[in-house]
Parts: C-alpha cells; sequence; structure tokens
C-alpha cells in the first residue's frame, strides 16, 4: 500500500517531472535521512500529493513552503494539502 497520493491527477510532462524527482528522493536519499518527520503526512509524501493536484509550479511552491516550516522551532501535526 502507497503511502503517496493515489487520488486521480492528471499526468503532465511537468507533474511526471516533479513527481519523479519526489520519488527517487524517497527511495534513495529518505532511508539515510531516518524517518525523523514531525508533520503528517511526511515532507515527501506531501510534496507528491501537492505536485500531483495543483502541478509543478504550484505544487513546488507549497512544498517548499512546507519543508521551511520544518525547522527545530516548527510546530508538528497534521497538514495536509490544501484542495
Amino acid at each position: 500500500m502507497s503511502r503517496n497520493f493515489t487520488g486521480h491527477w492528471r499526468r503532465t510532462p511537468g507533474r511526471l517531472f516533479g513527481i519523479g524527482i519526489v520519488r527517487l528522493y524517497q527511495l534513495t536519499f529518505s532511508p539515510l535521512v531516518g524517518g525523523h518527520c514531525r508533520h503528517l503526512p511526511t515532507c515527501s509524501e506531501y510534496a507528491y500529493e501537492a505536485i500531483a493536484r495543483h502541478g509543478l509550479l504550484r505544487g513546488g511552491w507549497l512544498s517548499a513552503r512546507r519543508v521551511a516550516r520544518c525547522g527545530p522551532f516548527g510546530r508538528g501535526g497534521i497538514d495536509n494539502v490544501p484542495d
């Protein structure tokens, strides 16, 4: 069972490129970092869903904002992708 977004999304070249980058990170670098994310869904799962639902530019912007909030003084918790 995948923890990534499984809903319907348009498969445009930009979205496929963005999803590919996120999946590459999830399969290679993420296991080395470990599971220390304080948010639910994790930042990479959030990025996958944001890009799939909103496209590469807007989804990438939402993902960058999410990663910026994930500092040592940031609050954790449930943070879903906006509609």
